[in-house]
């Protein structure tokens, strides 16, 4: 059996001056390669369970491996651990730093020791990948909030993570917007990035997770490929509510849906749903 890539064991983390821990007896693994939707309701940990995982923060007990080496909190320790792990914040204007946008991306690959060279070829290589070579000179201010995310993201992507983490990306986003992340993550995973989201958008994390994590008051409830945890829902459906794709697939026959695909994007459910209006047809 391989490593796991990252693994929290019963860790546990408060803030100061709280009575009450954010994350309790927290555990699971993360395979490489995986596609992990961290889902919770606000203030159940999500967040904090991120900056843990990348090191910002210090947990109070419990042990955090990454792929069977400890996390230890001495500078060099934390240098390599930190190179390992991407994080995009929720807010892009934490970690937008420079002027423009080629100077954000810049800056991190400038901190690795990169020779000028290095960088300039490194950049334009993440400013073609995210399609942001049209605004490399533009001012981060004049930025869209779609496009700054795009730009912190491309500003993470940069130093080439095996991990990346990415808190409630779909916040504020439209339709076009969210579909335009959806690729990005895409083209990343496809070049071998592990990702892990944590956010409410149930209907995102639906049609792109495969595999989910849960969790309620501060402990994983839940952790399993996205299909067992889909099929399953109505037990956590009191504590997250239910995507919008399957609250629709759950009104259909439940003799139909027990024998056909189970549907996670809207073209296959719409296909189920066609499927079943032509058997209805044909029994009449």
């Amino acid at each position: 059996m391989s490593v796991p890539l990252l693994e929290f064991h019963q860790v546990e983390f408060r803030y100061p001056n709280t009575s009450e821990p954010v994350l309790r007896d927290c555990s699971f693994t993360l395979e490489t390669g995986r596609k992990v939707a961290l889902l919770g309701l606000n203030g159940s940990g999500k967040s904090t369970l991120f900056y843990l995982a990348a090191a910002l923060y210090r947990r109070d007990r419990g042990e955090i491996y990454w792929q069977g080496q400890r996390l230890v909190h001495q500078p060099e320790k934390l240098r390599q651990w930190r190179q390992r792990i991407g994080l995009a914040f929720q807010d892009p204007e934490q970690q937008l730093v420079a002027a423009t946008v080629a100077e954000d991306i810049s800056y991190g690959l400038c901190n690795l020791g990169l020779s000028p060279p290095e960088v300039e070829a490194r950049l334009y290589q993440i400013l073609q990948e995210f399609d942001l070579v049209a605004l490399a000179d533009r001012p981060l201010h004049h930025l869209s909030l779609g496009q700054k995310r795009r730009v912190a993201l491309a500003g993470v992507m940069a130093l080439a993570p095996r991990l990346l983490l990415l808190d409630e990306p779909t916040t504020y986003l439209d339709q076009q917007q969210r579909q335009q992340l959806r690729e990005v993550l895409e083209k990343i995973h496809q070049q071998g990035t592990t990702i892990m989201i944590a956010t409410h958008d149930l209907d995102f994390a639906y049609g792109w997770a495969d595999w989910i994590i849960t969790l309620v008051n501060g402990q994983v409830a839940v952790s399993d490929r996205a299909q067992q945890v889909f099929q399953q829902w109505p037990d956590l459906a009191p504590h997250l509510g239910t995507p919008t794709l399957l609250a629709l697939w759950q009104q259909l026959p439940p003799a139909w849906r027990q024998q056909r695909p189970f549907p996670r994007t809207v073209p296959e459910f719409s296909r189920e749903l066609g499927a079943l209006f032509r058997h209805l047809l044909d029994q009449n």
